[in-house]
């Protein structure tokens, strides 16, 4: 595949990127290295072999849920500088407009 500045040009306008002249010869050169590794992996007789979709066979791997203790409401309440007898209070963060 032939890269030439049209083709990077028309790339980094579709990307939103803008490059000067020394930019746009390391975004070219980088372009056709990546070009050229597919070349190489398309040359790879690859019939027979599945599609890999996933790295391990093992799919969904979850531990059991196991209900642990917890502190009550009070003993939470406890430590916090202000509250009321169910909710933790905090200055507000939301203003109205």
């Amino acid at each position: 595949m032939e890269l030439n500045e049209a083709l990077v040009d028309k790339l980094a306008n579709l990307a939103r990127l803008h490059f000067d002249e020394d930019g746009k010869k390391a975004i070219r050169e980088d372009l056709q290295r990546m070009i050229g590794f597919v070349d190489k992996l398309n040359e790879l007789d690859t019939t027979g072999v599945a599609p890999l979709l996933h790295i391990s066979n093992n799919m969904n791997i979850l531990r059991e849920d196991i209900v642990e203790g917890s502190i009550s409401s009070a003993e939470a309440l406890k430590n916090a500088p202000v509250h009321d007898e169910q909710y933790f209070k905090v200055p507000k963060v939301i203003r109205q407009q």
